[in-house]
């Protein structure tokens, strides 16, 4: 007897797989007449149904925004869909046939180095465009990484790792920590902020371990892997693998640097430097090698050049066009007045439904008439222009909302002063879309900014006030400077205890940062202060 098909339409044909977030099972939509790959999370990841509404809630938004990829190498989700208990979870993605990278790591046989390097490049390229977004993986690893027949790479989970929160690494009642950790990079490890960074350091190691291998480090329990991450040097690989060419030495370990400032610039320029050891285009394969049997070639993709997305300019923020100013006999007329409060309504309308794009956009087209009527720093433009960009951020598109808030914080300094809440606001809004691009130093020095006003304001335990500190000890465990980041998640936890009470959600994950600080780090002297 058939199973009645989830949600009336994904009928599970048989399982693929067994994971660390749950089975994962081949489907059909019954609806669109297509293969489909259905993931069924672990009950014990949602235990509630409060928790799987919540975590459906969640999908949606992070799915809107990995859809944004657009890119062949990332496999589309389509559908989250709650059983008929609400306590379970189904994830129904693009089906994909391939073969898990896992299956090219053998230390006894190392990849040929323009295999090893036509897989990274790959690679790069999804992440190249995933980060101009941004999207950051959080779980990048070998078994999350498919190759096709025709070589072509296929990463997979994308947004999945942030939608569970496995960026936050917890502690079990045992004091064993859930997940792995050999492509964690330092920042993850200790629960600071993730960027496009955290991304390359796992990166650096899928590459280390397809030229020689074997894994980054080696340790043999969870913390010994989490201290060794943090603190040790990793092996070279020229002294495992004689022939690997020493710029490849040298770009692994520009990659696994422990902070994220040090490792290269981004995934376009770890592109670049993998160049020079891809095959040339229109070059055919050797008719015999080192290759190993049985699997896609990755280089074939490159013997027809397949390019990552042009990086976008960087440099000083893009400013918004100035409109031309309003003569001083032109008036507001009524239907700009109309025009406004409509836009406003249709915006509020749109993000009932969690449709940020089309929310943003019914709020541009009435910025640049408003701009030409009274121009483009006029109160009223300003505010719309501030609750468009404050769209951007819950919609996902940080790159968007930066130099607009950028733009924005210049203008109210120049029209109120940089104290005023506006001007605060936006300064707080830039520096948190820099923590998630991965501009760790420029977004510490605009929160500290914007903290030593809100201090003299409101004092150090206001809601912003604490928030505050929290985004600034994350961005000092990102950047490694552990010291510091304990000197402010001490306090921050006493006051949690004092605002919250010791079970609020705030208070143990702070709680839990600081355990596995001392749990994993001990040796290192880390105590309350």
């Amino acid at each position: 007897m058939r199973a009645e098909p989830i949600a009336g339409r994904y009928e599970l044909v048989d399982e693929i797989s067994t994971g660390g977030m749950g089975q994962v099972w081949r489907g059909y939509d019954g609806v669109l007449d297509r293969e489909v790959a259905v993931k069924l999370i672990r009950p014990d990841v949602i235990s509630t149904a409060e928790l799987a509404e919540e975590f459906a809630k969640r999908f949606r938004r992070e799915a809107r925004v990995t859809a944004r990829i657009q890119h062949h190498g990332v496999p589309q989700v389509y559908d989250a869909v709650l059983d008929r208990t609400y306590d379970r979870v189904y994830l129904v993605m693009e089906y994909v046939r391939g073969i898990s990278l896992r299956a090219y790591i053998d230390p006894v046989r190392p990849l040929p180095v323009d295999w090893a390097a036509a897989i990274a490049a790959q690679i790069c390229t999804v992440l190249s465009h995933a980060h101009a977004i941004p999207v950051v993986h959080r779980d990048l690893k070998p078994d999350n990484v498919l190759v096709s027949a025709d070589g072509e790479i296929k990463v997979l989970d994308f947004g999945i790792a942030a939608i569970l929160r496995t960026d936050v690494t917890r502690l079990t009642a045992t004091g064993s920590v859930v997940g792995t950790h050999h492509y964690m990079p330092p920042e993850q490890i200790q629960g600071g902020q993730i960027s496009p960074q955290s991304d390359l350091y796992a990166l650096g190691c899928v590459l280390h371990e397809l030229l020689v291998g074997t894994t980054l480090f080696d340790g043999t329990s969870d913390f010994e892997l989490m201290r060794q991450h943090v603190y040790d040097a990793p092996r070279r690989l020229r002294e495992i693998r004689a022939d690997v060419p020493e710029a490849l030495e040298a770009l692994v370990l520009d990659l696994t640097a422990k902070q994220p400032e040090l490792r290269p610039r981004d995934a376009y320029d770890v592109y670049d430097r993998l160049l020079p050891f891809l095959p040339e285009a229109g070059a055919r394969p050797p008719a015999a090698g080192p290759a190993p049997a049985g699997v896609p070639d990755p280089t074939l993709l490159y013997r027809h050049p397949n390019a990552p997305r042009p990086r976008v300019a960087t440099g000083v923020p893009d400013q918004p066009v100035p409109a031309p100013a309003p003569s001083p006999e032109t008036a507001p007329a009524t239907d700009l007045r109309g025009a406004i409060r409509a836009a406003i309504s249709t915006s509020d309308e749109l993000l009932d439904d969690e449709r940020f794009a089309q929310a943003a956009e019914a709020l541009q087209q009435v910025i640049e008439p408003a701009a030409a009527a009274l121009g483009i720093e006029s109160r009223r433009v300003l505010s719309l222009r501030q609750r468009r960009a404050a769209i951007l951020v819950v919609g996902g598109d940080l790159r968007a909302a930066l130099p607009e808030f950028d733009a924005l914080y210049a203008a109210f300094v120049r029209t109120g002063g940089p104290n005023t809440d506006d001007a605060l606001e936006c300064l707080r809004q830039a520096a948190h879309c820099r923590a998630e691009l991965g501009q760790a130093t420029i977004a510490l020095r605009q929160f500290r900014q914007v903290l030593t006003h809100v201090r003299a304001r409101d004092g150090d335990v206001s809601t912003e006030a604490v928030d505050l500190r929290r985004n600034i000890a994350m961005l000092l465990l990102a950047e490694g400077d552990t010291e510091e980041a304990v000197a402010e998640l001490v306090p921050l936890h006493d006051d949690f205890l004092v605002l919250y009470g010791p079970d609020h959600e705030e208070t143990r994950e702070i709680a839990e940062i600081l355990a596995r600080l001392r749990a994993s780090l001990g040796s290192r002297g880390i105590t309350d202060r």
